[in-house]
């Protein structure tokens, strides 16, 4: 081989990589381009969920890296077909030996065609609760209401029971509150109303509920009942607690805390004949 056939192979190599780093230049520039398109157009819509956007956004990206990447490696001549056929037969295995990981991805469409619940609800998932800040195929993001990011395989949370606190516009507040035996049932509910009234966050229907709900060991227990809309029911329950402690002191209602009567028997000593 003389030196004009190895300039040639090296121009004609350089040509290659050349063209293969322009594709995948390329390739990167339309595929963000194409994810934020997706991104901008769900963001837009009223009518799409931001969670399949987000999920939309995923595939359109990597989709087209993955064709960005076999146009490369046909300009270097590898047989592309040869390449697809192989990554089909790597599939079926890999997906054969991670049937847990694909019940993620089977539970994430369920999830997603269904919607349980979407970007922000607060909801609480066999009996893990906090903000949903994510979804994907394999797991689904939360944040614990303490601050701790939480990662739940999607099996996980479509095999289990599924509340969501932000679908609901109203909520209702309970409250069970003991009296003692000795106060005046009518005048306690007459003041647990006074409280749900002064509350604005309090609405007047569905209407509020006091009644005595028990009669405990130590006390009567009171149940009060308001609802308030969904945003407002932590600080709503918080802020009634206190108010009904404040209202039932100043009314001069106790509020007992559990007692136990303790009676001592002392018998007499038995004096027995011939002792002694």
């Amino acid at each position: 081989m003389n030196l004009d056939d190895i300039g040639s192979l090296a121009l004609a190599l350089a040509v290659d990589v050349l063209a293969g780093i322009a594709i995948l230049v390329v390739g990167w520039i339309v595929a963000n381009w194409a994810s934020g398109m997706v991104r901008r157009a769900g963001e837009r819509s009223e009518r799409f969920d931001r969670t399949l956007t987000s999920v939309f956004v995923r595939f359109v990206r990597w989709t087209i890296l993955a064709v960005t990447l076999v146009a490369v490696l046909g300009r270097f001549g590898v047989q592309t077909t040869s390449i697809i056929a192989v990554l089909g037969a790597a599939g079926l295995a890999i997906g054969l030996a991670l049937q847990g990981a694909l019940s993620n991805v089977a539970a994430g469409v369920m999830i997603l065609g269904l919607r349980p619940f979407r970007l922000g609800d607060a909801v609480d998932i066999g009996g893990t609760m906090g903000v949903v800040e994510d979804m994907g195929l394999f797991v689904t993001k939360l944040k614990a209401f303490d601050g701790v990011v939480i990662h739940q395989p999607n099996s996980n949370i479509w095999g289990t029971e599924i509340k969501n606190f932000s679908q609901a516009e109203l909520r209702r507040v309970d409250l069970v509150v003991g009296i003692g035996y000795g106060d005046d049932v009518r005048k306690a509910i007459e003041v647990a109303q006074g409280v749900l009234d002064g509350d604005e966050r309090i609405l007047d229907e569905p209407e509020t509920l006091i009644a005595v709900d028990s009669l405990g060991d130590s006390s009567v227990n009171l149940l009060i009942r308001g609802w308030t809309k969904a945003g407002d029911f932590f600080m709503t329950k918080l802020d009634l607690t206190r108010a009904v402690k404040e209202a039932f002191d100043e009314a001069g209602i106790a509020i007992p805390f559990p007692q136990r009567d303790l009676h001592i028997v002392q018998d007499t000593p038995v004096e027995v004949e011939g002792l002694g």
